[in-house]
């Protein structure tokens, strides 16, 4: 039986980010969409954990290719928190870290590094929650 304290956790930053940019936010709208990213985000470290077991078990199973879908799902959540126009103009930089990480995740999972898997999630982590961390401060800002 699996103990959640015991359980590895992959995206303690992006999770944090959002739980706070819903737990702050005055608009109602932005705390719906920050609260779909905080259920992305522990979905995504739900699936990164069994891909993780999977991995150290040499096992090919479906939590390998269902960590993909999680971690787009969490991107393209982020990308709708923080704003189209925002994302695809001046968070351009920071969507290229994101895409980058989720493509080295990928790589990492095909291959089976592990290392390099726990490296790519420690990118993910800080790029994702970058973005939230942005979008609140924007989305708080009485001049935006």
């Amino acid at each position: 039986m699996p103990y959640p304290a015991h359980e590895p956790t992959f995206l303690p930053l992006t999770v944090s980010a959002a739980c706070a940019a819903a737990s702050g936010a005055a608009d109602p709208l932005a705390r719906d969409n920050a609260l779909v990213v905080w259920s992305m985000a522990e979905e995504a470290n739900r699936a990164a954990a069994d891909c993780w077991a999977a991995m150290l078990g040499g096992c090919n199973s479906s939590s390998l290719r269902a960590l993909i879908t999680r971690l787009n799902d969490l991107s393209e959540a982020t990308s709708c928190y923080a704003g189209v126009h925002w994302w695809l103009g001046r968070g351009s930089l920071h969507r290229t870290r994101v895409v980058a990480a989720e493509v080295r995740i990928d790589e990492a999972v095909r291959e089976g590094d592990g290392a390099d898997f726990a490296e790519a999630f420690v990118g993910y982590d800080q790029a994702v929650a970058t973005v939230v961390v942005h979008a609140q401060s924007r989305l708080e800002s009485p001049t935006t």
